[in-house]
């Protein structure tokens, strides 16, 4: 798929006139903003997960990585989420395509610096996500919010790479997006009313439920979440029992919908990994000591359904 750049141009370009109506719009309860149009960068499950729930209710979504194929690969999960709708009733064909309209993508980060709001949804590693944070600072306007959907990440150590730390903030969706209605709304050290309120609006416009949760390591859902599947490959670690069992044990004695096993697969192993480095580099406590065979797994690459093996085997 080819950028049609004139198109890009004519969706980004806002005349004089209209900025001036569309900044005095944007003022809302506690001077919230009301966002029209916004980019995702990264297009990976999270990412397009994002910018499928935001077109759906009517964004126009820029969504960016660093090559085009990624940018495809992630337009294509959209396109497929959205067939299955159509096909289970859920949604009609021009309902379909008329969010795949609303979805734009960029390769170059310049075609984005006139949005309202970013949301970066990049590899969960800090040094990556806090170079994405000074180009975008350069790039954007200073009134622009910069959003991570960091699961782990300070979000004051985030917006310390930037000179609007008053405009960061975590914005954590779980996945899968389009799905589940969490949204974890994360304040650093500098973060401002009006940021907060802004994002606490937007995730109510898209239909999720958002929660304030402290800058700690790991967050709420995380901190108990992740620790709790390092868990579980313990147990399969240390022979407990299979991992088929070890699910299955969850499933029928705890009531979960799916074993933390699955769930691991799904999340991604190096997305637990990185998750679990976090919180015991965070907390300094052996209690979140990643277990050895996740560390192994993850070397061997076998990352969960997004490579094809993980504590299972997919198609």
């Amino acid at each position: 798929m080819s950028m049609n750049l004139m198109k890009l141009q004519e969706v980004i370009r806002l005349t004089d006139e209209t900025r001036q109506t569309t900044n005095t719009m944007r003022q809302g309860v506690c001077g919230s903003m009301h966002i029209n149009q916004l980019a995702v960068i990264g297009a990976g499950q999270m990412g397009s997960g994002i910018a499928q729930v935001m077109a759906q209710e009517g964004k126009e979504v820029f969504i960016h990585d660093i090559k085009e194929a990624y940018i495809l690969n992630g337009i294509g999960r959209i396109e497929k989420n959205l067939t299955r709708d159509v096909v289970k009733g859920r949604k009609t064909e021009a309902e379909k395509e008329a969010i795949l309209s609303r979805i734009h993508p960029v390769t170059d980060l310049q075609d984005v610096r006139e949005v309202e709001f970013v949301i970066e949804a990049a590899t969960e590693n800090p040094e990556i996500k806090r170079n994405i944070f000074k180009q975008l600072d350069q790039l954007m306007e200073r009134e622009t919010i910069l959003a991570t959907n960091t699961s782990s990440i300070s979000i004051t150590k985030i917006a310390a790479a930037t000179s609007r730390p008053d405009k960061v903030i975590g914005m954590h969706f779980f996945n899968p997006v389009p799905i589940m209605r969490l949204v974890e709304v994360i304040r650093g050290m500098a973060t401002d009313d009006q940021t907060e309120q802004t994002v606490k609006d937007l995730a109510e416009e898209v239909n999720k439920v958002p929660v304030a949760i402290r800058d700690f390591p790991g967050f709420a859902a995380n901190r108990i979440l992740i620790p709790m599947i390092n868990e579980a490959i313990y147990c399969v670690y240390e022979g407990v029992s299979s991992p088929e069992s070890i699910d299955q044990v969850m499933k029928l004695g705890a009531n979960q919908p799916m074993g933390p096993l699955a769930l691991a697969d799904l999340i991604g192993l190096d997305t637990c990994l990185s998750i679990m480095e976090v919180l015991y580099e965070g907390y300094g406590d052996s209690k979140y000591r990643p277990c050895p065979l996740l560390k192994k797994y993850v070397e061997a690459n076998w990352l969960g359904r997004k490579t094809g093996r993980g504590f299972y085997i997919y198609e």
